[in-house]
């Protein structure tokens, strides 16, 4: 066999083994990259979802982490939570927008399971209920009609809108 022939057979294995692999490594490396990448906008919405809570335990008067509303806040109570919710719901449509999908792999459904568990426990709140037709307003249309539902589901009753 002279260096031609030779030279011919590498192409070819190249061309059939080697060009599949590398195309192959290429997409593994692809999808790990777009994993990594989910994984830390996981990740930053769940240290966002911890700081809101710190602020929540800043500001323990108003029960925020209790299952019933405050009764009988004051106005500063009142102008507190308003501000604190607003927080929460820029955090919720944050989570909606980056992370959710309709259809979902298994990792990026149990993501989403956290914040939709989340979604569900505060609508369960009458306070946060309550002001939720003045918290969507001029949020993402997805969004809205997705924590209504979550709304709904939770109390049994549709949520009232005020636009």
């Amino acid at each position: 066999m002279n260096w031609r022939d030779a030279f011919e057979l590498a192409s070819f294995v190249v061309t059939v083994i080697g060009l599949p692999f590398a195309i192959g490594v290429f997409l593994l490396q692809q999808r790990q990259e777009r994993d990594n990448e989910d994984e830390a906008a996981y990740q930053m919405l769940s240290d966002a979802y911890n700081d809101f809570l710190k602020v929540v335990l800043a500001n323990a008067d108003l029960r925020l982490r209790t299952g019933s509303a405050l009764t009988h806040p004051s106005p500063e109570q009142n102008e507190r939570m308003m501000v604190i919710f607003d927080m929460l719901i820029s955090l919720f449509e944050r989570a909606y927008l980056v992370a959710y999908k309709e259809d979902m792999a298994p990792t990026e459904k149990r993501r989403w399971n956290s914040w939709d568990d989340y979604m569900r426990e505060w609508c369960r709140r009458d306070d946060f209920h309550n002001a939720l037709p003045l918290l969507l307003r001029g949020e993402d249309p997805g969004f809205q009609a997705y924590i209504r539902q979550v709304a709904h589901e939770e109390r049994g009753t549709p949520l009232l809108s005020t636009f």
